[in-house]
């Protein structure tokens, strides 16, 4: 695989708690595998990024909320940990989904229609993300879905300059 790529790891934070955040030791895990997985890839986590954005205030809550999202939408492989609902990485398979990225939920809501038709696998949790990885499937279904994104339309074709 020659292509940098470049991953999000998306995931539920806060959920439904009015108050702290929710593990998120996932976020290491799902990073080391991706790391060791595709060498050189950039791995992206909005923990890192943002740390302790509970504390934020409002104009530093929504830049970096607005941050997040504009991310989520720009990379080519998306992978949610979702074991319960969670707004913000709805809008997160959302954005990813609607521009083209692989969205890879970890999940046990396979009836829930975001997680449902906004993904392009659903594992069930991690031990399975990690045996998805370690068995190529990963790099199956990257391969897969560059094989299916046209290509960049001809200059003499469409009309307009590179």
């Amino acid at each position: 695989m020659s292509k940098h790529l470049r991953f999000f790891i998306g995931g539920i934070i806060q959920g439904s708690l009015p108050d702290g955040i929710h593990s998120q030791d996932y976020r290491k895990e799902i990073a080391v595998l991706l790391r060791n997985a595709f060498p050189g890839a950039e791995v992206f986590d909005p923990i890192k990024e943002y740390p302790d954005s509970l504390s934020y205030n409002d104009a530093k809550g929504e830049a970096a909320f607005r941050d997040l999202m504009r991310r989520a939408g720009e990379c080519d492989v998306l992978v949610a940990f979702i074991p319960e609902a969670s707004m913000g990485t709805a809008i997160e398979l959302w954005n990813a989904s609607r521009n083209g990225a692989l969205v890879v939920a970890v999940s046990g809501l396979k009836r829930n229609w975001v997680v449902r038709f906004l993904s392009d696998r659903i594992v069930p949790d991690l031990p399975a993300l990690k045996k998805f990885i370690l068995d190529g499937g990963l790099a199956d279904a990257v391969a897969e879905k560059d094989s299916k994104r046209p290509s960049e339309p001809d200059a003499a074709v469409s009309g307009t300059e590179k």
